[in-house]
């Protein structure tokens, strides 16, 4: 699956822009705080998918409620791009696990990798695979774009709000 990215990023630059301000803080200053949340974020969705909890028999949640909680995590992997001046118009996902548990590691490590080597290769390599999760999620690129962009509304709202 390959994922168009020019337009979400532009929407995430004047999200992120209009964060730093209203907060009084800059990309340079909170770069470590936005792999954190983006951690914290792969977390929330792992829990919604509940593909880790062997000592249970409920199920995963609601497409939609996974769904919500990736766009989340894109939202900090675009604002970590735009850190890095990635241009890349596309980024093709890629899976290196089918098992959903294994891949979140996988891109936990990889994002976690980032505190210590923040490159354009490290990030690219991370964010296909936070791609590939979502293939493996079952989630098309249509999908994850209308997602993103229905979330995004959402963050603009809740900054009105003082959120």
């Amino acid at each position: 699956m390959k994922v168009q990215l020019t337009d979400i990023r532009i929407q995430q630059d004047q999200l992120d822009s209009r964060i730093f301000r209203l907060h009084h803080t800059s990309r340079e200053q909170t770069t470590q705080k936005r792999i954190l949340a983006l951690l914290v974020e792969l977390g929330e969705l792992a829990n919604e998918t509940r593909c880790f909890k062997f000592w249970s028999l409920k199920g995963p949640n609601t497409q939609e409620i996974i769904a919500q909680e990736y766009s989340d995590g894109l939202h900090f992997f675009l604002s970590l791009g735009i850190d890095l001046k990635d241009d890349t118009e596309y980024l093709e996902s890629v899976c290196s696990h089918s098992d959903p548990t294994q891949q979140f590691l996988f891109i936990y490590q990889l994002v976690s990798n980032l505190l210590i080597d923040f490159t354009t290769e490290l990030y690219r390599q991370a964010f296909s695979e936070y791609l590939g999760l979502a293939q493996l999620l079952g989630m098309s690129g249509e999908d994850i774009l209308n997602h993103y962009l229905s979330k995004n509304a959402t963050n603009h709202q809740r900054q009105d709000e003082q959120y």
